[in-house]
Order: C-alpha cells, then sequence, then structure tokens
C-alpha cells in the first residue's frame, strides 16, 4: 500500500509554515494517540501523524520530501536516520554484487534505543518534575557476561562460514559470474557457534529486566516534545554500548487553561453591572490569583494580556503570557424589580448609543465588502 502524502495526513498546504506544521501535528497526535484514544486504527492513524510530522518538522528531511517525496533517494542508502538492517549505501552494493570487504559479525555494536510515553497534567508540563519509571528493557546476561555460552566455556567460530557470517553464492548473470553474499545459515550471521547454552539467557546473551530510572521532566515541555536519557536503551551486542531511553510527553488538558506555545488562554465571566461601570477582578492563573482592573464600558469579547503569567520556554527563552478573554454574562432569571429598573435604565439611556454602535459596525462590513 502506496503511502499517503505528509501534508495530506497532516491536513496542509506545501506552503505550511513550521508553526502551522507543529500546531497541525499537536491536533491530530492527541486525537489518536493511543492513551486517549481506544478507537480501531488510531493507533495507525497516530504513527501516521508521527511519521509525517518528524519529516516534515526537520529542515533537512522536509527539503529533500519537498524534492522527491517518498522516492527520496537518501532512504535506505545511507541516509541520516538508517538502522542496522539499513543498506549503507553504493559500497554495500558493490560488496553484495563483487564480494568486496567484509563485515565483523562479531564487532561491537550499539543496542536498540527505547522510546517511553510519560502523561503528564497541565501543570507538571508547565513547572515540570523529578519522577521515576520502570521500563523493561534488555540487559546483558550477568551469568555469561554476554557471551551467550555457559560459564567455563566459550562460543567456537563457525566452521561453515569461517566466522564471517556469511556465504558468497557465485551465480551467472549477463555480465559474468558475480558473487552474492548471503548470512549464513548455520550460524545465523553471528560468525560463532554456541554448544553449551548459557543457562540463564538461553544463549542470547541478554535477559529482559525492569529497570527503574530517574526523570527530569523539564518546565515548559509541550505535547509530542521528548527527552533523551543516553545510555538507558536496550544493551549493546558484542560489548557495544546501550542504546538510548527517548520520553516522550503526552500533555493532559486542563479545564480552564488553553495553550498555545508559551502563551496560556482562559475566559472570565462579568457581570452588566461589572462591565458597564469597571471593577477590578481576581483571575486565576497558574501560580495564584492576581488582580485584573476592567475598565468601565467594557464589551463582551475583550481580551486582556497578563505580561510574564504564561509558561517557562522549555529553552530558557523568556516566559509567556497570560490572555484573559472577559464574557458578559446576560441574567436569565430576573425578578420584577430587577426588570423595573432595567426598563428604566433602557429609558434613560435612550437609543443613541446602541444605534452609534450599530451604525460603526455596518459601516466595517460594508468596508470589508469593498475591499477598503
Amino acid at each position: 500500500m502506496s503511502k499517503r502524502d505528509y501534508y495530506e495526513v497532516l491536513g496542509l498546504d506545501k506552503d505550511a509554515s513550521v508553526d502551522d506544521i507543529k500546531k497541525a501535528y499537536r491536533k491530530l497526535a492527541r486525537k489518536y494517540h493511543p492513551d486517549v484514544n481506544s478507537e480501531e486504527g488510531a493507533e495507525e492513524k497516530f504513527k501516521e501523524v508521527k511519521e509525517a510530522y518528524d519529516t516534515l518538522s526537520d529542515p533537512q528531511k522536509k527539503s529533500n520530501y519537498d524534492r522527491f517525496g517518498h522516492a527520496d533517494p537518501n532512504q535506505g542508502f545511507g541516509g541520516a536516520g538508517g538502522g542496522a538492517g539499513d543498506f549503507g549505501g553504493f559500497g554495500d552494493i558493490f560488496d553484495m554484487f563483487f564480494g568486496g570487504g567484509r563485515r565483523d559479525p562479531n564487532a561491537p555494536r550499539q543496542g536498540a534505543d527505547l522510546q517511553y510515553t510519560m502523561t503528564l497534567t497541565f501543570k507538571e508540563a508547565a513547572f515540570g518534575k523529578e519522577t521515576e519509571i520502570e521500563i523493561p528493557r534488555e540487559e546483558e546476561c550477568q551469568t555469561c557476561d554476554g557471551s551467550g555460552a555457559k560459564p567455563g566455556t566459550n562460543p567456537e567460530t563457525c566452521t561453515k562460514c569461517g566466522g564471517t557470517g556469511q556465504l558468497n553464492i557465485e551465480q551467472n548473470t549477463p555480465f559474468g559470474r558475480v558473487v552474492n553474499r548471503r548470512a549464513c545459515d548455520r550460524c545465523q550471521g553471528s560468525g560463532q557457534m554456541i554448544k553449551e547454552k548459557c543457562t540463564t539467557c538461553g544463549g542470547r546473551g541478554t535477559i529482559k529486566r525492569n529497570k527503574k530510572i530517574n526523570i527530569t521532566v523539564p518546565a515548559g515541555v509541550d505535547y509530542g516534545q521528548q527527552v533523551r536519557v543516553a545510555g538507558e536503551g536496550e544493551a549493546g551486542v558484542n560489548g557495544g554500548p546501550p542504546g538510548d531511553l527517548f520520553v516522550v510527553f503526552n500533555v493532559q488538558s486542563h479545564e480552564f487553561f488553553e495553550r498555545d506555545g508559551d502563551d496560556v488562554y482562559c475566559e472570565m465571566p462579568l457581570t452588566f453591572a461589572q462591565a458597564a461601570l469597571g471593577d477590578e477582578i481576581e483571575v486565576p492563573t497558574l501560580r495564584g490569583k492576581v488582580k485584573l482592573k476592567i475598565p468601565a464600558g467594557t464589551q463582551t469579547g475583550t481580551n486582556f494580556r497578563l505580561r510574564g503569567k504564561g509558561i517557562a520556554n522549555v529553552h530558557g527563552r523568556g516566559q509567556g503570557d497570560q490572555h484573559v478573554k472577559v464574557q458578559v454574562i446576560t441574567p436569565k432569571k430576573l425578578d420584577e424589580r430587577q426588570k423595573e429598573l432595567i426598563r428604566e435604565f433602557s429609558e434613560l439611556s435612550g437609543d443613541d448609543q446602541v444605534e452609534e454602535q450599530h451604525q460603526n459596525f455596518f459601516e466595517k462590513v460594508k468596508r470589508a465588502f469593498k475591499g477598503d
């Protein structure tokens, strides 16, 4: 099945900005993340969204994708991020057909990286925290020191491949006789044979253990961001270094605050009297309540900014703001005395102010249609 266009996956045009890509990813990742969406197919959609974001958020990968699409020539032939199972480039292709240089199957290799998804509350993401997680991972067997052989014995060189881990198969082609190199079927490409296997690990050289790891969540992390914990991945092979652990953050929504970057948004109700006469109200922030002065005549939908009351930038570049949008609440239940006072107010104020506001509004609409 052919892959969908990455821009289509994120619902974006090809001229989308970095911020557009980030916002689209954050919206879709929240929708399809397995921790919040148990519908069939949600996990696959989440993986598709993450793959698209990983490519389009990286300038080099995005440039290659914009030029070549999914047929990027760097993918699978020594491009960035190639794994141990990828072809390494034209040297390996030449080696595969013509029997060039050999790789030592017993050379040290780095272990695989691990990924852990950590769910944070809104405030935990804003302020950071110290926590401990427990992850299952492959660790070097202490009984055999990772050799896979029973203590007191050693792995022996495979007699079929001579320790190379590969077999050369000669073939006649239109271009002449060539050599095709394949993994040895006797030692499965390891170059070694274990006659007496370690009883602890069964000859694998590693065992599965749960490891407790202390994690520092930096203040200001956002949904989908991650931290790298060096050396806490899977055990290395043949004495190689371990892989790394990547902790990816899933941030829960808040019942009052919303976040956009480092800024925080909220709405506050006002009574008609507060909006008309002005008042000083208390507004909740992430760090406690603050006073906000409401000028007389404030209209519903007016926005106020509380500077420095947002979220600390995760990279240490300042502090966001809090934006407060006020909504004037119209009372639904009035007694006769209240109704009488409102009628009296309406008669005293007249219709001049309302008519002037209507005229100003409709003039703006006319100018919009005329393109002014």
